[in-house]
C-alpha cells in the first residue's frame, strides 16, 4: 500500500526544509540533521529517576549511558541500542522513545551511548553494545533483561544476543529488533526497490556501511551481519517490526524466518505503509504510537 498521510506529509516538509541528502553529507553535518529532527519528539513521561552513568567499554575505554527507573520496583531492564548507521544517534536523541518504553512497561530502561563510526569503526560498537548488556546485568540485578534496538541498534541488539548465547553471557528473555539491520547485502529486492527510497535510501546505507565496516571481507562476520550466523538456535524470544516502505524491509524479515526455522518464538509485523524510523518518531508519526503497544505487550509479557 502507499504511504500513510502522516508520513506522507512529513516528507513533503522535510522536501520543502531542503538540504543534502545524508549520503552527500559529512558525519558531522549529518548528525546535526539527526539531533534537529529529534527534537520534534517532544519530552517523554517524567520517571522516578535519572541517571548518568560511564561504562567500561572492553578496550579499556568507556562511553555513556543513561539510566531511565520509572518507580523504585522495575519489572525488568531495556538495554536499547539507538538507531543510526552507527555513525548517527546519542542518548539525548532517543530520550523520549526510552522514556516512553519505561512508563509504558514498568521496566527500567538502559539507553546505550555506544560508540560511533568513523571515529570509531567496527567492531567497536558490537563489543561496547555486549559490554552495556553486562552492565545493566550487573547493575539491576536479578531483574529480567530486554535487549531491544532499531536500524542499527536491532543489528547491535541481534548480535549482543548471540553473543550472550556463545559466551554464557547474562540470560536475555526478550530481543526486540524494530527494522534490524541484519545483514551486507545491499542488492536485494527491498533496497533495489523505487519506492523504499525515502528518509532512508540504499545510496544512504551504502555511506553507513564504508563508515562503520569499510573492509568489504569483514561484513560479512556474524557480529557485523548477524543472518549470516550459522545457527540461531537457542536464542530468546524475539519480536521483530519492519516497515513497507524501508530497504531493511527483507533483511528484517528473513532475520525473523530464520529465528522461527532455528525453534526460536518470534511475534513479527510488518507495518504497512510505513518507512524507515517512524518507530522512534514518538508524537509525529501515528503509527510509533501503534508499534509502542505491541512492543510493551510483548516486554509486559516476557518480564511477567
Amino acid at each position: 500500500m502507499s504511504l500513510d498521510h502522516a508520513t506522507t506529509r512529513f516528507l513533503q516538509e522535510m522536501a520543502a526544509a531542503g538540504g543534502a541528502p545524508l549520503h552527500e553529507s559529512t558525519p558531522e553535518e549529518a548528525r546535526t540533521v539527526s539531533a534537529a529532527l529529534s527534537e520534534m519528539y517532544g519530552k517523554g513521561p517524567d520517571v522516578e529517576r535519572v541517571e548518568e552513568v560511564i561504562i567500561p567499554a572492553e578496550d579499556g575505554a568507556s562511553f555513556p549511558a543513561r539510566l531511565l527507573v520509572p518507580s523504585e520496583s522495575p519489572r525488568g531492564v531495556i538495554v536499547y541500542y539507538h538507531g543510526g548507521g552507527w555513525v548517527l544517534g546519542t542518548i539525548d536523541e532517543f530520550d523520549t522513545l526510552g522514556r516512553e518504553l519505561a512508563a509504558r512497561t514498568g521496566c527500567a530502561v538502559v539507553l546505550v551511548g555506544y560508540r560511533l563510526a568513523p571515529e570509531h569503526r567496527y567492531p567497536t560498537a558490537a563489543r561496547d553494545a555486549y559490554a552495556a548488556l553486562l552492565w545493566s546485568a550487573a547493575r539491576l540485578p536479578g531483574l529480567p533483561i530486554v535487549v531491544a534496538g532499531d536500524s542499527a541498534g536491532g543489528n547491535l541488539a541481534a548480535v549482543v544476543t548471540q553473543r550472550a548465547r556463545d559466551e554464557g553471557g547474562p540470560a536475555i528473555a526478550l530481543q526486540v529488533l524494530v527494522y534490524p539491520a541484519t545483514d551486507c547485502d545491499l542488492d536485494n529486492a527491498s533496497y533495489r526497490d523505487p519506492e523504499n527510497q525515502l528518509l532512508l535510501t540504499r545510496d544512504t546505507m551504502v555511506w553507513f556501511w564504508d563508515h562503520y565496516v569499510p573492509d568489504p571481507a569483514q561484513r560479512t562476520n556474524p557480529d557485523a551481519s548477524p543472518l549470516r550466523a550459522a545457527d540461531l538456535s537457542g536464542l530468546p524470544p524475539a519480536v521483530v517490526l519492519t516497515a513497507e516502505h524501508d530497504v531493511l524491509r527483507d533483511e528484517g524479515e528473513a532475520y525473523a524466518e530464520r529465528l522461527r526455522q532455528a525453534g526460536v518464538p518470534v511475534e513479527f509485523k510488518r507495518f504497512e505503509g510505513q518507512m524507515h524510523i517512524f518507530f522512534t518518531m514518538v508524537n509525529v508519526l501515528p503509527a510509533s504510537a501503534d508499534a509502542l503497544v505491541m512492543v510493551a505487550a510483548a516486554v509486559e509479557r516476557s518480564v511477567t
